[in-house]
C-alpha cells in the first residue's frame, strides 16, 4: 500500500507540476506576444516617420504660404519619436501627430495641382497604407496586451505574475477625443 501511495503522490506531483508549468508557458508566451505586438508598433511608425519628410517636401512646393502646418507637423514627429514606446505620452504624441496629417491631407484637397501631381497621390496613397498598417499593429498590440493580462491576472497564472515585469503596466492604445472628431475642413480652406 506504502508503494501504491508513492505512486500517486509522484503521479499527482506530475500533474500539478505540468499544469504550472503550463501556466508558465502561457505567461511567458503572452508577454511575448505583447512585445512583439509593440515592436510592430514601432516598425510601422517608423515607416510613417520616414515618409513624412516627403510627404511634406512634395506638399510645401506647391503650399508655401502653409508653413504654421508643416512646422507643427515637424515638431510632432520628432516629440513622437523621441518618446517612450509604450506610453501613454508615445500614444498621446502620435495621436496629435495623426490629427496633424490628417488636417495636411484636408489641406491639399484645396489645391487641384498638387493633388493631382503623381509624386503627391503616390505620397497620399503610400501614407494611407502606412496609416492602415499602424491601424492594424495598434489593433494585435492591444489583443496582445489583453491576452498578457488575462494570463497575470487568473489563477494560476497570477503566481507567475512577476515574469510578466513592466510588460503589464503598458498602456494600451486608445484614441484621444480629439482625434475621434472628424476634420472640420472649412479650417483649412
Amino acid at each position: 500500500m506504502s508503494l501504491m501511495f508513492m505512486v500517486g503522490i509522484g503521479i499527482l506531483f506530475l500533474i500539478v507540476s505540468g499544469i504550472l508549468y503550463g501556466c508558465y508557458a502561457k505567461v511567458i508566451k503572452c508577454k511575448n506576444s505583447a512585445m512583439e505586438a509593440l515592436s510592430g508598433i514601432d516598425v510601422q511608425l517608423r515607416k510613417r516617420y520616414d515618409l513624412i519628410p516627403n510627404v511634406l517636401t512634395i506638399a510645401k512646393k506647391f503650399m508655401e504660404h502653409e508653413t504654421e502646418i508643416f512646422e507643427k507637423i515637424t515638431e510632432l514627429r520628432t516629440k513622437a519619436m523621441n518618446a517612450t514606446l509604450g506610453s501613454k505620452e508615445k500614444f498621446e504624441a502620435e495621436a496629435a501627430l495623426d490629427a496633424q496629417l490628417k488636417a495636411l491631407m484636408v489641406n491639399v484637397e484645396n489645391y487641384p495641382t498638387l493633388k493631382s501631381d503623381a509624386t503627391m497621390v503616390q505620397a497620399m496613397q503610400t501614407y494611407n497604407e502606412v496609416e492602415e498598417h499602424i491601424a492594424a499593429a495598434r489593433r494585435f498590440y492591444n489583443s496582445a496586451l489583453t491576452q498578457l493580462r488575462n494570463s497575470i491576472q487568473i489563477f494560476p497564472g497570477s503566481l507567475f505574475a512577476s515574469y510578466a515585469g513592466e510588460m503589464a503596466n503598458l498602456s494600451y492604445y486608445e484614441t484621444d477625443t480629439a482625434t475621434k472628431q472628424p476634420i472640420d475642413a472649412t479650417k483649412y480652406l
